[in-house]
């Protein structure tokens, strides 16, 4: 058996084989010659004190003792061309992995997806980003891969009770990502290498007998005595099936109105929003190293902070070391943004979102909506930044500083916002109470983070696509819908997961429930 350690080193070390195998060596009190391997089980940072460490978890394999590198591959996947089918609505991380999760179980998924593959998006994400034009079906949000594809692909996730984490996180190393997702406490993809382990995928559910149609949006859901019976897509087409999966995303406002007409029961629910901070990433390395200049060996520094403001929890959401913002909008006539980062995290600004805690009576002002209020209250806010920024894709802007004093500021430098920015008293965007704590919240941050609050850091607002803004309501156990029977909804959309990682895990429950059911009715 290996020999379990936990170790605290120098980066310079943590990067280097040789320095690393005579660190152990002497811990260990033996020779090098006689450790065969080590394997890096796990790696974080440790930069509370100025002498920043890596802290490892390594398996030492001693010379007498047999190694051999583990070989991670895919499921034995069966073809299921012929295999009861199963609709999957949405090609995000829960749809996907729903669908491979039914070919392993001898299902066949069709999955449906509204937008273009994933290459095929990127013409319109061109479009968004210099002609100023929203393809209401291809953007950021919606396409193959769903939203993670092009804003990042951030594997962290606090969810470990829901599922099996390892497991996705191997399933993704089979399709093409790095081993080092396996071995990272806050695992990252890159923006740059999602595209190809997303096509992967789609590519492992077709070559097995799954189906996947692109540019097919879902108008209607058939049921019949509370029983799903198919699904209608845009042409008029009917696809009968008996289990449908709703994987739709949190930006799919179609679905959820269509729902609502239906009297199918869904739920407003809170989620948080707020705006994109950008500052300069050498900055926050210097804050967060508690250095003038990172090092060689040390990856750009992320940050996170939360603090309760006025009896609100505001706080840094989808930071991105080394990254930049991007135009989330998902119709015409509204702002939105979101962060991401290539691979190597490599870019010369960091961005984050900050976000304050909504409550379910922030949304009385549009309760006549019922469930969608807090849907409305998110497009009141998103469309007032498109009017503010002159009725164009660039974003409403303010200097940090200048925001927290009520300043209009002169200017704005360029920042990694490709359609650009409109100087902004972005009191204007929000509604008092909000605008009042994110002040007060800048303030607070920045006696926590010596250095974060300054006019360096430029705000774009808003960042409202945190979650879902309605939930719909399914049975604990069973995973069905409350009232609906064959209808599951799945992932981020449904008000059920947060990020790639949970939202492939509930992907992957729910066709295990399918399965199940499936088999006691055969």
């Amino acid at each position: 058996m290996p020999k379990e350690l936990l170790l605290q080193v120098a980066p310079e070390i943590a990067a280097n084989e040789l320095l690393l195998k005579q660190h152990v060596a002497k811990m260990t009190r033996t020779s090098i010659s006689e450790i065969q391997h080590i394997t890096i089980v796990k790696r974080s940072i440790d930069a509370r004190q100025k002498g920043i460490k890596i802290n490892l978890k390594v398996n030492i394999f001693f010379a007498e003792e047999k190694y051999t590198e583990e070989k991670i591959e895919l499921p034995d996947y069966k073809n299921v061309s012929n295999a009861q089918e199963v609709i999957v609505v949405g090609a995000g991380p829960a749809g996907l992995f729903a669908a491979l999760q039914l070919i392993e179980l001898g299902l066949k998924p069709i999955v449906v997806e509204r937008g273009k593959d994933v290459r095929g998006r990127r013409r319109d994400l061109k479009s968004i980003n210099r002609d100023h034009i929203v393809n209401e079906d291809s953007n950021y949000c919606f396409g193959e891969g769903g939203a993670g594809t092009y804003s990042d692909g951030k594997l962290y996730t606090r969810s470990k009770k829901r599922g099996d984490v390892d497991r996705i996180l191997k399933l993704l190393v089979a399709f093409g990502a790095s081993e080092e997702i396996l071995i990272e406490a806050h695992p990252h993809i890159g923006t740059n290498k999602l595209p190809q382990i997303i096509q992967d995928i789609r590519e492992k559910i077709i070559e097995f007998g799954g189906q996947v149609l692109f540019d097919t949006r879902l108008i209607d859901i058939l049921i019949k005595d509370n029983q799903v019976q198919g699904i209608v897509i845009q042409n008029g087409d009917t696809i009968a099936a008996s289990n449908i999966i709703l994987a739709t995303g949190h930006s799919a406002r179609d679905i959820f109105e269509l729902l609502d007409r239906k009297k199918v029961f869904i739920e407003a629910k809170p989620f948080a929003l707020g705006v994109r901070a950008e500052h300069p990433q050498s900055l926050i390395d210097s804050i967060q190293y508690s250095c003038d200049y990172r090092g060689e060996y040390l990856p750009p520094a992320p940050y996170s902070i939360v603090k309760q403001v006025s009896g609100r929890g505001m706080y840094s959401f989808c930071m991105c070391p080394g990254g930049v913002i991007a135009p989330c909008a998902t119709n015409p006539g509204e702002v939105v943004t979101n962060g991401w980062s290539p691979s190597k995290r490599d870019q010369v600004t960091a961005n984050s979102g900050i976000v304050i805690e909504l409550k379910l009576e922030d949304f009385k002002p549009y309760e006549k909506f019922g469930a969608l209020a807090g849907m409305e209250f998110q497009k009141s806010i998103e469309q007032k930044a498109w009017h503010l920024a002159g009725e164009t894709q660039k974003v409403p802007a303010q200097r940090m500083v200048d925001f927290t004093q009520h300043k209009i500021s002169s200017d704005i430098p360029k920042t990694s916002y490709v359609p650009g920015t409109t100087s902004v008293e972005l009191g204007q965007v929000f509604p008092g109470f909000l605008t009042q704590i994110l002040r007060e919240g800048f303030n607070e941050f920045g006696k926590s983070m010596r250095g974060y609050l300054t006019n360096e850091a430029i705000l774009h607002a808003p960042e409202s696509r945190t979650s879902s803004p309605v939930r719909i309501p399914r049975d604990p156990i069973l995973l069905e819908h409350l009232h609906v029977k064959g209808l599951y909804p799945c992932g981020e959309g449904a008000g059920y997961a947060g990020g790639i990682i949970s939202a492939a895990i509930d992907g992957e429950k729910c066709a295990l429930k399918i399965a199940g059911n499936s088999s006691s009715k055969i």
